[in-house]
């Protein structure tokens, strides 16, 4: 079970090897990391005296690897703490040491000896009940452990995961016919709600899924535009976020994984598929092989398809092998549909387009989608592991078979047979019954056998969509929503555009305040499924407001936000917070008021504020004070400088943490603060926190007093940030901010240790934040944030 691996092993300190062993240590899992012995020191070794047999030497590649990790961006790392759970060594020294652990994965070199040699050694070590697996990106599981005993081979399966480990969903788990089913289930647990990883179960054939579907879709890719003359530009254009892919598309995503890593894989596929026919469609064209006797592998060679000069991104003309500007894509069918939110009609448009884009966009995905479907049983059960693996390896929007239903079975089908191509029967039936995937009750099935299965979930994953579909809702507006979860507790979805705060949810902060007043419910949870948790207030409209002069106006809405959310931080039950991805300036703000934070642990935290030329205005300030001062027990004389001088020095330099971990050591986020791995399972964690603490007697917390600096607190600020500005480090308006910050910090003019009350606070918040939008370079900065997404230094 999940709790039984306390220790773990990498055996490889390469790229995958280095960042497994750093996401393990995320998680809070003591690691050694291993790899070869050095054939000789380096003069660096030599000039301290160091010899092959010095312990340092030995190590090396394992402790090289440790530095690289913190250098990578982005991080592999939750915090660089965590590099203290990792102890760097030997596969010759160290190997006796894999009998400690509870899991030992192997990333070593993609060579099937190489491998077989290391787990052969492995074995004269392994203890019974330990998991023993390897992280290849396709060559025969089963193979590896030829002629190692039966007790090992019971304990070993593929764990594949894609790159980088920290940020891809995918894992894909690779049984053998000897694989223990018990060690298969315990280790799907384990990744899930440990690691954090979206399962799938495949096959142990050349590639797997992802790779044998990812890589045959970019075959094709290049094929079909080779024969419709298109430039890469014009097929990123098409590929990317028009039809659910990410904004890398094509070519960009091959130059960030490495034109010689997609050429490996495509050539492990050609090599080991039986069927010629198959196998020849993963021939790797000659232009991409010239690329890369070259060396122009991509980003780690600063230049691919594309390749970055000046300010300027050029690309890779395949014909003349000469690098050129970029053109901008340019087809009416893909104009027109950039106008269409929805993903589903938005492909179908595409694809049964008139033009050249509707051709080879046809042409690629009738391929895909076909062998996709010859492929269901070979690689995978079933549809919903290829979709999943799509989705979570490629960062599909849309699986294939979630795709096939969105252009339409029936015509798709048609056109397919018209155009002389076998269609797989168990296909046709789909079509018949009403495709791939349907939905009855608030739940989705699958097309299984002939028959509809229940697609399966976690029965930690509380499927929003289907608290709506089953007559949960209690209030709604268009940008927020008030939920039933079920046991007494509520859910407040935030699902505004672009995921800013606006009236709505403003609104549906206090509705349910007021829900939590009447005694109905056992607490309240906060948060969503959308990309980001919260970008902050809506710019805007608070924009158009300033440059309007509306000052009433925004004094009644500043007013509106702080007193909507101090109504959650004193409601008489329990208000748990979920925040995820982005959650900055006032999402931050949201978060504060919560009883408990629930954080994904991929949250991207902070106070972001100067950036648009204000500073917090609904909490943030008083939050973090509160947050750093607590635990100061009454009585003690505590200088208070040190502390308010990194909350003025975070906020001022709009620090954002890279992960809910970071969050805590900044000050955002409580040490009591629960941090969820896995996202899916985020809502379910934070409705159990609620009823934890109603079990327990909730209790409101009492409205704190804050000793604040006073003046001369104010007057230490005022100094370093004009040290700053003398440095050039910032300009006259970011002194003018940090001058208003360090006000609202300091309590304003009161003296020193006075303890001033929440609501004072936030007065002065307010005051500073609307002084602050009624300047023009603060303007200024707010229409540069909408028109380039970028911040202006002004």
């Amino acid at each position: 079970m999940p709790n039984a691996i306390r220790k773990a092993a990498v055996l490889g300190a390469g790229v995958m090897g280095a960042q497994i062993a750093a996401h393990l240590a995320n998680v809070g899992i003591p690691t050694l990391l291993l790899d070869i012995v050095p054939r000789e020191v380096t003069p660096e070794e030599a000039a301290r005296g160091l010899t092959l047999e010095s312990r340092e030497v030995r190590n090396r590649l394992a402790t090289n690897a440790l530095q690289t990790l913190q250098k990578l961006k982005p991080s592999p790392l939750y915090s660089k703490d965590v590099l203290r759970l990792i102890t760097p060594g030997n596969l010759e020294d160290d190997l006796p040491r894999v009998a400690e652990c509870d899991w030992v994965v192997e990333a070593v070199i993609e060579n099937l000896k190489i491998k077989q040699d290391l787990w052969r050694r492995v074995a004269e070590f392994h203890r019974p009940g330990t998991i023993v697996s390897s992280n290849t990106s396709g060559i025969s599981i089963k193979a590896m452990v030829e002629g190692t005993p039966e007790s090992f081979r019971r304990h070993f399966l593929g764990t594949h995961f894609f790159n980088p480990p920290r940020y891809m969903k995918l894992l894909e788990l690779i049984p053998t016919p000897d694989t223990d089913p018990e060690i298969v289930s315990s280790m799907a647990d384990f990744a899930e709600r440990v690691l954090g990883k979206g399962v799938v179960m495949a096959k142990d054939t050349p590639n797997f899924i992802g790779n044998r579907i990812g890589v045959f879709g970019m075959m094709v890719t290049l094929e079909e535009m080779n024969r419709l003359g298109l430039t890469p530009d014009e097929v990123d254009a098409l590929t990317g976020k028009a039809i659910g892919r990410p904004k890398s598309a094509t070519f960009r995503t091959l130059d960030v994984v490495g034109i010689d890593t997609f050429c490996h894989v495509a050539d492990n596929c050609k090599a080991t598929i039986p069927d010629p026919a198959e196998a020849a469609v993963f021939t790797v064209p000659d232009s991409i092989r010239a690329m890369v006797q070259r060396g122009w592998i991509g980003q780690k060679a600063k230049q691919g398809f594309f390749k970055k000069e000046g300010d300027q991104i050029l690309t890779l003309d395949l014909e003349t092998m000469e690098y050129r500007p970029r053109k901008k894509a340019s087809f009416a069918s893909l104009e027109a549909a950039k106008a269409n939110p929805d993903l589903r009609s938005r492909v179908r448009s595409l694809v049964f387009a008139k033009d050249k884009a509707g051709e080879f966009l046809w042409a690629v995905t009738k391929r895909t989608l076909l062998y996709a479907a010859e492929k269901v049983g070979e690689i995978a059960d079933d549809v919903v592991a290829i979709d999943n693996a799509m989705k979570w390896g490629y960062n599909w929007e849309l699986g294939p078979f979630e795709m096939w239903d969105a252009i339409g079975l029936e015509q798709s089908i048609a056109r397919m047979e018209a155009e002389g191509h076998a269609v797989p029967d168990w296909v046709k039936a789909a079509a018949k019954q009403g495709g791939f995937y349907k939905r009855e009750a608030g739940r989705s099935f699958f097309i299984s056998r002939g028959e509809y299965a229940p697609v399966p979930m976690s029965d930690r994953v509380i499927d929003i969509a289907a608290l709506r579909e089953t007559g949960k809702v209690v209030r709604e507006k268009k940008g927020a929503t008030l939920l039933d979860m079920g046991d007494g507790v509520l859910l407040l979805e935030t699902h505004s555009p672009k995921s800013a705060i606006g009236n709505d949810i403003i609104y549906m902060c206090r509705a349910a305040a007021e829900e939590l007043a009447s005694g109905r419910w056992s607490g309240l949870v906060i948060g969503a499924r959308t990309e980001n948790f919260c970008v902050g207030a809506n710019v805007a409209m608070m924009l158009l407001e300033a440059q309007d002069e509306e000052w009433d106006d925004l004094e009644i809405m500043a007013r509106q936000f702080q007193n909507a959310f101090m109504a959650l931080k004193f409601a008489p039950k329990p208000v748990v917070v979920a925040p995820y991805g982005l959650t900055l300036g006032g999402g931050y703000e949201l978060c504060a008021i919560g009883d408990r934070v629930v954080a994904a642990a991929e949250s991207y935290i902070g106070l972001v504020e100067v950036g648009v030329g204000v500073i917090p205005g609904a909490g943030g300030n008083k939050e973090m004070l509160i947050r750093g001062l607590e635990g100061i027990p009454a009585g003690v004389q505590v200088d208070t400088q040190p502390i308010v001088n990194r909350i003025f020095e975070t906020i001022a330099t709009a620090k954002v943490a890279t992960s809910a971990q970071e969050a805590q050591e900044m000050g955002y986020l409580r040490k009591s603060d629960q941090i969820v791995v896995n996202k899916d399972h985020q809502l379910y964690e934070a409705k159990q926190a609620v009823l934890a603490m109603e079990a327990a007697g909730y209790r409101p917390p009492e409205p704190a007093l804050i000793p604040v600096a006073g003046p001369d607190g104010r007057a230490v600020l005022e100094m370093g940030a004009y040290g700053m500005f003398l440095g050039g480090w910032a300009t006259e308006h970011d002194l003018l901010i940090a001058r208003k910050l360090a006000y609202v910090l300091t309590g304003g003019n009161v003296p020193a240790g006075t303890r001033v009350t929440e609501q004072y606070m936030l007065d002065l918040e307010r005051e500073a934040f609307l002084s602050l939008l009624g300047e023009k370079k603060t303007q200024a900065r707010m229409a540069h944030l909408l028109k380039t997404g970028k911040p202006l230094r002004n």
